[in-house]
């Protein structure tokens, strides 16, 4: 109770997991005005008003299971182990959180999964992973450094994304 808080925090002891990624990009389009940079305001302030609705993609994930003392070191993109439900789901669940966190720019959503394909959450990186050529490889078209500063500009995702 070094914090003045009693309580215990239990997790989930996943036997055999394995370490899965989704590298999302979403944000809002403005809806009116020139497509141009902000001078003073490198970030809009997204009221609702202005702006379209929120537009998310989600990428085909990472699985980066392969670890040396917590680093990861090999990335295989698609995932072996997800079937297409289970990867269906997980899809939902990561727009569902971007959607409610209202979430916007480039980020990842970071599972573990068991052998019976039952995903647990672990965290969300707000920013771009040193492993996101993979995904930019994977998609054969996709710039995510281009992406995530079209989004901060207030364009939105990029018209040739979508």
């Amino acid at each position: 109770s070094f914090f003045g808080d009693d309580r215990l925090f239990v997790e989930k002891f996943v036997e055999n997991p394995h370490h899965i990624e989704f590298q999302v990009l979403a944000g809002r389009r403005k809806l009116k005005g020139p497509k141009k940079i902000p001078a003073m305001n490198p970030f809009p302030i997204l009221d609702g008003k202005e702006y379209g609705e929120l537009e998310i993609l989600v990428f085909p994930e990472r699985e980066c299971s392969i670890q040396r003392r917590n680093q990861k070191i090999i990335e295989e993109s698609p995932s072996v182990l997800l079937t297409e439900e289970t990867r269906a789901e997980m899809v939902r669940q990561v727009k569902a959180l971007v959607r409610k966190v209202e979430y916007h720019s480039a980020g990842t959503v970071e599972f573990l999964v068991d052998e019976d394909q039952n995903f647990f959450f672990l965290e969300m990186n707000t920013r771009l992973q040193v492993e996101h050529p993979v995904t930019e490889m994977v998609t054969g078209n996709i710039d995510l450094v281009r992406g995530m500063l079209e989004v901060a500009a207030g364009w939105g995702v990029p018209d040739d994304y979508l």
